[in-house]
């Protein structure tokens, strides 16, 4: 058995599944749109099975992403989560069948609430897709699944449905890097964009020396402060040893290494940053001197050191 052969087939009928989503695009696509910007309320997905799985996974996508939404399981709902929709809350049905038990149960709750009812289906003359205000078509022609039984090409082309309601109101709303950060605070963007330096630079211990310290000082300098550096403290001002100064100074000088001073292996006005910049702009230094270090500095002063 050519098992690449089999995954590459299922690549090729998901990626034919995806593809022609594009195609069935129509104003249905627009009038979602329209409608998600111009509510006060939120979006609300739902969905049963493996669709209420991957409606989790839009609902997150909109939410870190600029459309406040959040996933609500049908079952849950019917008995007494209906109490946390709102009249202006979009909802979202999802439903490959159009026929799923647990998502119709809702419809009569949110016809007379006035909710404005998008529905994900493979199916356009199913009871979802009448009872929809807007129909986003997810048909496929066959699933992944050789038994034609579990989802898999239907819930990559709602997968993808979601992915582009998200981007569509990303890029209408000029959805910018700072404010998916906002959301983002303990990932890496978050920390980038939000933090400044004064946060997250480190301030104690520094591996200070004067220029007239030994050799074997700025190494212990270096391996007891744990920074890849040590910071020489002189009168024509800051100086800087990384640990590849020290193996650089072992190919120039050998053994004569060990009679160098401080001083004479420093380099001077090290790159700096203000202690109030932020890390964004740290990083951007880093990254285009290609270090991974960098002194702060607060009105000239020495403050402390930040790192990638």
């Amino acid at each position: 058995m050519n098992y690449q052969h089999i995954a590459r087939q299922v690549f090729e009928i998901e990626a034919q599944a995806v593809s022609k989503l594009a195609q069935r695009l129509d104003k249905q696509f627009d009038r979602a749109i329209e409608q998600i910007l111009d509510t006060k309320g939120r979006v609300i997905i739902c969905g049963m099975g493996k669709s209420g799985q991957i409606g989790r996974k839009i609902a997150a996508t909109l939410a870190s992403t600029g459309t406040p939404s959040f996933f609500m399981h049908p079952g849950e709902a019917y008995h007494g989560d209906l109490g946390m929709i709102a009249r202006e809350d979009v909802f979202i049905a999802i439903s490959n069948s159009g026929e799923t038990e647990e998502v119709l149960k809702l419809l009569p709750f949110l016809k007379d609430n006035g909710n404005f009812l998008i529905g994900l289906t493979g199916r356009q003359d199913s009871t979802l897709a009448i009872a929809a205000d807007a129909v986003l078509n997810v048909e496929v022609d066959q699933e992944a699944c050789p038994l034609q039984l579990a989802p898999t090409s239907s819930t990559t082309a709602t997968l993808a449905m979601g992915d582009a309601l998200a981007v569509t109101l990303m890029k209408a709303r000029d959805f910018q890097p700072e404010e998916f950060a906002r959301f983002h605070p303990g990932g890496n963007l978050g920390r980038r964009l939000l933090s400044r330096v004064k946060d997250e630079m480190i301030s104690t211990n520094l591996p200070l020396l004067k220029p007239d310290a030994s050799f074997a000082e700025v190494v212990d300098s270096i391996s007891g402060g744990k920074l890849g550096i040590a910071i020489v403290e002189s009168d024509q001002g800051y100086g800087i040893i990384t640990d590849g100064d020290i193996r650089r100074g072992f190919t120039r000088h050998a053994k004569d290494v060990f009679d160098l001073t401080a001083g004479k292996m420093m380099s001077l006005n090290p790159k700096s940053i203000d202690i109030n910049a932020r890390m964004n702009e740290a990083f951007t230094v880093m990254e285009q001197n290609h270090i991974t270090s960098l002194l702060v500095l607060d009105e000239g002063k020495l403050a402390g050191i930040v790192k990638k």
